[in-house]
């Protein structure tokens, strides 16, 4: 990888070609629905809501080892049923609820819903997971390896603005690259191994088994797809390419209709049946009302989503209901930051090699759990075990802190803690809601370049990858059973290699797609 990074790649633009590249990479955006809505600051007075502009974006797909790259892909199907296991185990989530939830009042609020639910009963059996696994490579001296940053359960975002980058990259490499004046340039860019990326499809697939698994209304209604969006949403495109697959041609027509999270109770009401079907009546024209077969939420995943008890009410009538839900809760508080830490930490009475909690899922001496252990980096709890304390001594320690970030049980960018920042902030934080953080050494990627596109501006210089796969998975709480799992594409999203953070919405990040090397 070292050789392909060094000397003509990225090429290094005269300013005219600059200049051309970069009106073909606006231009092909906005043609292709590469785009998101500008920010405040940038769209002004735009209160209709008809401006878009190019989603940030890398001018050159990124160098990424074509065999971590495979290892990734490979494993995403192990990680959907690990969590769908993971969901289903209502005792160890109990579990990992306690340890956070006393410094976290939106996970216990969460937890509640489930109880409420629980109580009265559930009345629907399937859960689906649009789920991603983030991932670094690691540079450990000469060897490359895939490092998991994290797993989201919740609003797995930018499947479809993955499909795009892929093809804008492609386009690129096709009609533009060869035009650049220095051949060893013109050699780099175009002899570049592409994969094909469909992300948008394969994420609608998953959707589409949830809908097709429902069945027809027995209420004699017909039946649709909800997605639960935040609102004034800006990455909409994104969610409208997951939309327009699901009604492609060639397939049966799915209606999607989108309702922000805040209008759920105006908009939405349970069947007075035993079964609670959610009813939708549809805002534009409330002679027609559907029957939702799925919830997709891309929305209520962290404690904004949720400004007062109306909305905590609304979001237990969507678990309550017999919509199958995209995450159930419970599914939601697997991809807990504790999850995973309890997943790859072992026990101080473990001395087998693999951690007790993944083995509770996954046999130990199993090719798969094989494959998952090699994707685990070091993760640590912060609690009063001896490794917690162990972890404490090195978060609160002026220099042994420079090697870890220390992560919240949140969804989306912004959330983390890195380097010098965490003493200061635990010292804000009363020592016994500690445990509601985990402890994680940063993962160290290969150095590499490139030149990003943001709001009109192009940035040029080290960057930082970070590769998401997709995985779709459909299961039946009570039995167990596995109808859908599927991997279903990738994200590579880029950012400066100073900066922390690398959520895109979040405005730290960029889109980026593979060149295979």
């Amino acid at each position: 990888m070292s050789s392909f990074t060094q000397g003509s790649y990225p090429p290094v633009l005269q300013d005219a070609e600059k200049e051309r590249l970069v009106q073909v990479v606006k231009d092909w955006t906005v043609a292709h629905g590469l785009t998101v809505r500008p920010p405040p600051a940038i769209a002004g007075n735009d209160t209709e809501g008809i401006l878009a502009t190019s989603a940030p974006v890398t001018l050159f797909p990124s160098p990424f080892p074509k065999s971590c790259f495979e290892e990734a892909k490979a494993i995403q199907t192990t990680y959907n049923e690990l969590y769908a296991l993971i969901s289903q185990d209502e005792e160890f989530l109990t579990e990992m609820v306690k340890e956070v939830a006393g410094g976290d009042e939106f996970i216990a609020n969460l937890w509640n819903v489930h109880l409420r639910v629980k109580k009265e009963g559930y009345v629907q059996n399937l859960a689906l997971g649009l789920f991603r696994s983030d991932y670094m490579v690691h540079q450990d001296d000469a060897s490359l390896q895939i490092k998991q940053v994290e797993f989201n359960t919740i609003a797995s975002s930018f499947g479809g603005l993955s499909t795009q980058t892929s093809l804008l990259h492609k386009h690129l490499a096709q009609h533009e690259y060869p035009l650049l004046s220095s051949s060893s340039s013109v050699s780099a860019a175009t002899n570049l191994d592409l994969p094909s990326n469909d992300s948008a499809a394969g994420l609608a697939a998953g959707l589409r088994a949830a809908f097709d698994a429902y069945g027809p209304s027995t209420l004699g209604y017909p039946t649709c797809v909800l997605f639960l969006t935040q609102s004034g949403e800006r990455n909409v495109f994104d969610q409208r390419h997951l939309e327009y697959a699901l009604s492609s041609p060639g397939t049966n027509k799915v209606p999607v209709f989108r309702l922000p999270f805040s209008d759920i109770l105006t908009h939405t009401t349970l069947a007075s049946t035993p079964t609670r079907q959610l009813l939708y009546t549809l805002p534009s024209n409330p002679s027609l009302i559907f029957e939702v077969a799925v919830v997709y939420l891309r929305a209520g995943y962290g404690p904004g989503d949720y400004p007062s008890q109306e909305a905590w009410e609304a979001r237990y009538q969507i678990e309550r209901s017999n919509a199958v839900c995209c995450p159930t809760v419970l599914t939601q508080l697997a991809g807990m930051k504790k999850v995973q830490q309890v997943l790859a930490t072992p026990e101080e009475s473990n001395t087998n090699s693999v951690p007790s909690a993944l083995a509770r899922f996954m046999p130990p001496t199993s090719e798969k759990t094989q494959g998952l252990l090699k994707t685990f980096t070091n993760i640590y709890p912060l609690d009063t075990s001896s490794s917690g304390l162990h972890a404490r001594s090195l978060a609160t320690s002026p220099t042994q802190c420079q090697k870890y970030v220390m992560k919240p049980q949140r969804e989306g960018g912004g959330n983390n803690f890195y380097r010098s920042a965490i003493p200061e902030q635990l010292a804000k934080i009363p020592e016994e809601h500690w445990n509601s953080f985990i402890l994680m050494e940063i993962i160290e990627p290969p150095a590499l370049a490139n030149s990003i596109l943001r709001n009109g501006k192009v940035e040029v210089g080290g960057v930082i990858c970070e590769l998401g796969v997709y995985g779709t998975c459909l299961w039946d709480q009570n039995s167990g059973e596995i109808k859908f799992n599927e991997e279903a594409g990738y994200l590579l999203r880029t950012k400066g290699d100073k900066s922390e953070e690398g959520g895109v919405a979040a405005g730290y990040g960029c889109m980026d797609s593979v060149a295979l090397v």
